[in-house]
């Protein structure tokens, strides 16, 4: 079968887009936009556009038909459709999800007791979902008692999600819901009154509400009103359970207060007055907050502060900051601190004793890898549950002994069909950007590929806002693995791997870093024989999307065929947009271009405003209608650019789904098609498509 990039029987051809020029003015310049009427989703033609792209990227992936459904089965017969997650204890009940073959979601449940006693099922997702093309829980949280729940519903897969409350004595639902709240939540220690977030019109969580079930909403007391656009405003709990945190945050500054969860109609107090520039998060101990901060802390470090007194000039030092370690995160038990750090680009764990001052670090076996700490909602306990996945190695649960160091796995995620890691190989090599930095490349493979310069390869990266790319294992990338393709990670800067100060090499006037480093791992790749121009692919989402629209811009020679998945593609025009979800707080990440200075390098990077009439690689774009994050126009709007002005006759298709948003399909079997889509489009390119 040929490639798709040469269909010589067919007859389709790609929808052409209609041009309505619109003018864009600021510092004197002036930008024309020939799609921007593409923003109306109520013109009909808007919709008519997206579904003539959905009806090409059909008819032009029909041929791989077989293939995709043979990648979906290969996927699906390595899950274990029927599984159980590792029960989690809270006081005396153990809580647990479910799944069933055949049911797209899981089940949650709960035994009290032991578990040998009966189940109880609190909430199948998979009935409240019988309706809905799409169906995500944001909020699942038992009240303290364990007789209430409270779980929040979005059907659309914009992000805004209606509030429930389900009494779990009697199986009755409290007759009213709350409609457009967000993710964050808290039940004070009443089991009685709770607090949620709500959002405003440019989809950010901007108000705290308490609500006290039996109630009407309408008496709900509005706690906090963050009017600042580019503060974020949540809620949560100590796992000591002392004490409930309102949290607002902007891409680089943070203000945290407090407030006794046993009297929760009570004010909340400020930690530390937020300062430009300043973040810190909080873990409460006895009479102690511990607070991880990069006050004059490029790295962050740790101090600590009286809860009865914990303003700025009580700070103590605990941990001071340190040039090549990062402090990620403190996690805090009776009498053990877990401190997360980043070293050489890799997590680690650390353990202090609270009442001897000894410390000792969790080993991990692989030379890259991921790990997470797992569900531990008991405060008085000596035990750590942590997850542990690398590259080869599936996602693993174990319970840690802080006092013992001895571990216990108590599952392994199965992968079924004789999956044998052994015959797997992962390498962490460095590739030299332009300006001598050392760029980390994580490589997977099947073991007996050689650097042969012949093989197919897909590299991908992100980049930004300070997140680190896991080395993470996936079974569905074994259906390339197994077809010989090589896999690759490139941790650019604009990540974290390697300290805040990679991040900040990443953002604003530094942002080409990103792109550049990721063209120099490109580079090195091809050098080194891993793979060549003509079989390279690379794919991104979101800011990821924004990455690859970014290289294929500035490098198209070196990439065979690129896929961005709701990419982040129009920069200028969407962070100018202060009407638009996430714009205002996205200036502390890209640069407010209102400044001429940020507005100019923003413009000079930003994949939609330099298309231009030349070869490009082999694209399937995707994007979601509902997508609350990168809204659908972005895609489609450089999807319509690109086939105005390119000069090749490579394959271009844009996939919109019209029912869903920034993470496409919500249930496990349609994610998996997907997923079956996207790989087939690479392999298509590639030239292997005949049956594994």
């Amino acid at each position: 079968m040929v490639p798709s990039n040469a269909h010589p029987s067919t007859t389709t051809t790609p929808p052409v887009a209609e041009k309505r020029p619109h003018v864009h003015s600021l510092h004197g310049d002036e930008r024309v936009d020939d799609y921007f009427w593409m923003r109306d989703r109520d013109d009909p033609a808007v919709i008519d556009y997206l579904e003539a792209e959905n009806n090409y990227t059909d008819a032009m992936m029909q041929q791989t038909e077989p293939l995709q459904a043979a990648l979906y089965d290969e996927m699906l017969a390595r899950i274990q459709e029927t599984d159980l997650s590792v029960p989690v204890r809270k006081d005396d009940y153990y809580y647990y999800s479910r799944t069933e073959a055949g049911k797209a979601y899981p089940i949650h449940c709960r035994k009290r007791g032991s578990l040998d006693a009966p189940e109880e099922v609190l909430l199948d997702q998979n009935q409240l979902a019988e309706e809905h093309e799409y169906f995500a829980i944001g909020t699942f949280q038992v009240s303290p008692n364990h007789q209430l729940l409270a779980y929040s519903v979005d059907t659309t897969g914009g992000e805004s999600y209606t509030l429930y409350f389900l009494d779990l004595t009697t199986g009755q639902h409290d007759s009213e819901s709350i409609p457009d709240t967000y993710y964050s939540f808290a039940w004070g220690n009443d089991s009685q009154t709770v607090f949620y977030t709500q959002v405003d019109a440019a989809h950010r969580p901007f108000k705290l509400f308490r609500h006290t079930l039996g109630q009407p909403v309408t008496a709900d007391v509005l706690i906090y009103h963050e009017p600042d656009d580019s503060y974020f405003l949540g809620v949560g709990k100590t796992r000591s359970e002392a004490y409930l945190l309102l949290s607002l945050g902007s891409k680089i500054t943070s203000e945290v207060h407090y407030l006794d969860a046993n009297q929760p109609t009570g004010e909340f107090r400020v930690i530390r007055p937020r300062t430009v520039g300043v973040e810190y998060s909080v873990e409460h101990h006895r009479d102690l907050f511990y607070i991880v901060t990069n006050e004059d802390a490029l790295n962050f470090k740790l101090v600590k502060a009286p809860v009865s007194a914990p303003q700025l000039e009580n700070w103590e030092t605990v941990i001071p900051h340190r040039p090549d370690v990062l402090l990620s995160d403190v996690s805090a038990f009776v009498d053990h601190l877990i401190i997360y750090e980043r070293k050489s680009g890799l997590p680690t764990v650390r353990v202090r004793k609270l009442s001897s001052g000894d410390e000792h670090s969790i080993a991990f076996p692989e030379p890259s890898y991921e790990v997470d700490e797992a569900g531990n909602p008991e405060f008085h306990t000596q035990t750590l549950r942590f997850s542990y996945t690398s590259l080869i190695t599936p996602p693993s649960i174990f319970d840690y002994n802080l006092d013992t160091q001895e571990r216990e796995l108590k599952k392994e995620t199965p992968v079924l069909g004789g999956y044998d890691r052994t015959q797997y190989v992962t390498e962490r090599l460095h590739a030299t950007a332009s300006d001598g930095t050392q760029i980390p490349l994580s490589l997977v493979y099947k073991k007996g590929v050689g650097t042969t310069g012949t093989n197919p390869l897909l590299m991908t990266g992100y980049g930004s806002y300070g997140v680190d790319y896991p080395d993470s294992f996936s079974s569905t990338r074994l259906s390339l693995l197994d077809r010989g393709v090589i896999m690759a990670i490139a941790h650019i800067r604009g990540g974290s791997e390697m300290g805040r100060k990679w991040y900040e090499d990443g953002k604003f006037l530094q942002k080409k870093n990103t792109f550049m480093d990721f063209i120099a791992c490109a580079e090195y790749l091809i050098q080194q024989q891993w793979t060549s121009p003509d079989r390279l692919a690379i794919s991104g989402g979101s800011a990821g999307g924004l990455l690859v629209g970014a290289v294929v811009n500035l490098r198209p020679d070196l990439f065979k065929t690129a896929l961005a998945q709701v990419p982040f593609v129009d920069v200028v025009t969407t962070i100018l947009d202060t009407s638009l979800p996430l714009s205002a707080t996205e200036w502390e990440e890209w640069g407010n271009p209102n400044d001429k200075t940020f507005y100019d390098y923003m413009k000079s990077y930003s994949p939609y405003d330099n298309v231009e009439a030349k070869d490009y690689p082999a694209l399937l774009i995707t994007g979601g209608l509902n997508d609350p994050r990168v809204a659908y126009w972005e895609p489609a709007k450089w999807t319509a650019k690109l086939r105005d002005l390119k000069t090749d006759s490579n394959v271009l298709l844009l996939k919109t789904h019209m029912g869903a948003g920034h993470g496409g399909a919500s249930g496990r079997y349609e994610r998996l098609k997907e997923i079956a889509f996207e790989y087939a489009f690479l392999l298509d390119q590639w030239g292997m498509t005949k049956a594994h």
